[in-house]
């Protein structure tokens, strides 16, 4: 199949007309082609035309490359910007995530409201990916390889050339004279993605010459079923999960089949933390929490998140360094007292009949801490004391959460839990004047 500016529109035209495209323009031979071929169809298109190019800093030509780039935006007079970032890797990091993840970074943060960025990823680029993913042992998802659309930013990410092998863009460059960028680095095998290029694939082809396009093919379907999966998942999470995002319901999961209790909890992992969970912690999500005696309290932890269970609920949580509370704060109720360990704000709003008796509270205001094992309340109209561990679980408290509640004490004694209790004698009676005290535990709650 020969490329042309015809080719480019149709597939344009597939998707919604933005104020403007913007081209992700490397001056290599694909972005090349990409941004002459959107140029030739300037009469065609409602839509500006501009190219951005994101100078890495990684190779010693990077100055003489952003040269180049701006010299062809100026014959073409399309408007020109320069993105500069630290595409250096991490210890351990591989270069070509790093760098990637920088450039995209990058453009999306600049891309401007509502515009399309063009990248210029083709047919033998999205076989690479495909065999990439394989070699990772990606699941369906993994194995659609490259959207031909996605969001960025403030606006969208457009592939326009999935379909045109390199060799047909290279023969568009060659009849229009193009000149272009050949990035040294693209020849170092070193590299996974280019080993493949170099190494592999030239093999398959020799012996399936229309291996990319096949791969190709095969990446669509594979992005057609992830679609059904995904609606899958989508479907089976509304009935396991309430009205809490981060809590799903273990009776509704393992009714569920296995296959579908992975599928479900994989969704749910990715929308809390908007990664996909490995295989390995998934399956220790499955085998050591949900399917755990309820009263195990088991954890799985990876990143800096963790699940939990407890009774019939798992729990999304963000690991804190440490959820334990020592500190004692003194109050006087006349502000909003900020909670910096535990996360949120207490405040205290004067009522009547109800709440911690003001006659109760001394000059000096009441002390706030937090548990240490062995309180005990004896909640107004109970009769008799309990434990706060017999009334967090009466509540269905998790105990991960039970050591972040505030506790309020009067002269060394516990006058309320806020929120849940007032102890005896420090609930006011009938039209008596009392102190509402909440605690909004948004700020800083584990996520």
């Amino acid at each position: 199949m020969k490329f042309s500016p015809e080719h480019l529109l149709q597939q344009l035209r597939r998707h919604s007309v933005p104020p403007c495209y913007q081209v992700a323009f490397s001056g290599g031979l694909d972005s090349q082609v990409l941004l002459h071929a959107l140029c030739a169809l300037r009469d065609q298109l409602d839509a500006g035309i501009a190219a951005v190019h994101v100078h890495h800093g990684l190779q010693a030509d990077a100055d003489r490359w952003e040269l180049h780039c701006q010299q062809v935006c100026d014959e073409l007079s399309v408007e020109y910007t320069s993105l500069r970032v630290d595409g250096r890797p991490a210890h351990g990091e591989s270069p070509e995530a790093a760098a990637r993840a920088a450039r995209y970074r990058a453009l999306a943060e600049w891309l401007p409201a509502q515009s399309s960025l063009l990248t210029a990823q083709h047919q033998d680029d999205q076989a690479e990916t495909l065999l990439l993913q394989l070699m990772r042992g990606s699941g369906v998802s993994g194995l659609a390889a490259m959207p031909a659309l996605t969001r960025l930013g403030a606006g969208l990410h457009l592939r326009p050339l999935l379909d045109v092998s390199r060799a047909a863009l290279h023969h568009y460059a060659s009849v229009h004279a193009l000149s272009w960028i050949e990035d040294p680095s693209n020849l170092n095998t070193a590299f996974d993605r280019n080993y493949l290029r170099h190494q592999v694939l030239p093999v398959l082809r020799n012996r399936w010459p229309a291996v990319s396009s096949s791969l190709s093919r095969s990446a669509a379907h594979c992005a057609e079923a992830s679609g059904l999966i995904e609606q899958l998942a989508e479907n089976d999470l509304q009935g396991v999960m309430g009205e809490q995002t981060r809590v799903l319901s273990v009776p509704d999961l393992v009714a569920l089949p296995r296959d579908r209790q992975r599928n479900v909890l994989r969704a749910w992992l990715k929308r809390c933390s908007r990664r996909t969970p490995s295989t390995a912690v998934l399956a220790r999500i499955v085998n050591d929490v949900l399917y755990s005696r309820p009263d195990a309290g088991p954890c799985v932890c990876w990143d800096c998140y963790e699940v939990r269970r407890y009774r019939d609920e798992l729990y999304f949580l963000q690991q804190t360094a440490s959820r334990h509370v020592t500190a004692v704060l003194d109050w006087s109720l006349s502000e909003p007292l900020i909670l910096p360990q535990a996360g949120g704000m207490l405040t205290a709003t004067p009522v009547s009949g109800t709440g911690l008796r003001r006659t109760a509270v001394s000059a000096s205001g009441v002390r706030v801490t937090w548990r240490q094992g062995g309180e005990r309340c004896l909640p107004a109209g109970r009769g008799h004391h309990h434990s706060l561990k017999k009334l967090f679980q009466e509540q269905g408290i998790p105990p991960w959460e039970r050591e972040r509640i505030p506790l309020i004490y009067i002269q060394d004694q516990l006058a309320m839990v806020p929120g849940l209790w007032v102890c005896e004698p420090f609930q006011a009676g009938p039209a008596e004047p009392g102190l509402r005290i909440d605690w909004d535990s948004s700020s800083g709650q584990p996520a």
